[in-house]
């Protein structure tokens, strides 16, 4: 993974900010799940003015909904629909958390953590790796905070 130097979160609010005035950061983190579910993706507003930032710094793509430690399966659409907006975004990176979000293939809402052990972390690292093959590309994960053992 490339050092972009410092980035921020970006969001819908701060777009006309950053197109219109010089900012201290050197890269943007947009979150995925704001661009994947848009009517007329990939041609919303938001998308747009992403692609106008996108020209002058780079974008990376967080998401919050891979589910990446689920015991469902990978989501094909979310995967088709991330590996559509990074054809489009070119991120410098796509990352997500190591995590599960989904039961029953129900998006939960919530980042909720997996147990640490050798099974799943074997079950993880085959996900990874599916989700890679699929990409072209590395995923980052991002890990959680675990407040009990």
């Amino acid at each position: 993974m490339e050092y972009l130097g410092f980035g921020i979160g970006i969001r819908n609010r701060h777009f006309s900010r950053i197109l219109s005035a010089p900012v201290q950061a050197e890269w943007f983190e947009a979150l995925t799940e704001n661009y994947l579910g848009m009517e007329g993706f990939p041609h919303s507003d938001a998308l747009n003015s992403l692609l106008k930032v996108r020209q002058n710094f780079p974008i990376t793509l967080h998401g919050v909904s891979l589910s990446i430690g689920s015991a469902d399966p990978l989501n094909q659409k979310y995967l088709r629909r991330l590996q559509r907006l990074q054809e489009i975004i070119q991120p410098a990176w796509i990352s997500d958390h190591l995590c599960w979000t989904s039961m029953a293939k129900q998006n939960l809402h919530d980042l909720l953590p997996i147990p640490f052990t050798e099974e799943l972390f074997d079950h993880v690292a085959n996900r990874v790796a599916e989700v890679q093959n699929f990409l072209g590309r590395s995923l980052v994960l991002e890990n959680l905070s675990a407040y009990v053992n």
